[in-house]
């Protein structure tokens, strides 16, 4: 399967804050969301991105006094992306080689999604399903 085939059943929205944004509500969108990371972007240029990972790493270095800092201070600016041609086998590789769980997806320069471990774990888990379920029929018209 293909990142174009996961994002066409998750869905290609995307949630971003700016650099300037305080942490503070920059954790509030994670929550609000329920999700684990956000881009941090400019119009449409991607700056970085925060993960609960960096916040949590932030926090523990310097209290919660970091929570009045502006995202672009605690964000990862070196953003890897991936493109909707990538397998989900290859994407599983990239974010366990890269110790991430949050990966881009850019095609023809612009942001089209963001895939997660937790897309790719549902993607597998479906895919061992389908798997059994043609197995108990070929089982049952044999």
């Amino acid at each position: 399967m293909t990142v174009r085939a996961i994002l066409d059943i998750k869905g290609h929205h995307i949630v971003s804050v700016a650099p300037d944004v305080k942490l503070s509500a920059a954790v509030r969108t994670l929550n609000e969301r329920r999700i684990g990371a956000v881009l941090v972007m400019t119009d449409h240029t991607v700056e970085g991105i925060l993960s609960e990972r960096d916040i949590v790493r932030v926090l523990g270095e310097r209290g919660a006094s970091a929570l009045d800092e502006p995202v672009r201070a605690v964000m990862t600016r070196k953003v890897i992306t991936c493109k909707q041609t990538d397998t989900a086998a290859a994407i599983m590789e990239m974010m366990t080689t890269g110790k991430f769980r949050h990966l881009p997806v850019v095609e023809n320069g612009k942001i089209v999604g963001l895939i997660s471990i937790g897309d790719i774990v549902k993607w597998r888990v479906n895919e061992y399903e389908r798997e059994q379920e043609q197995l108990r029929d070929y089982i049952k018209t044999a």
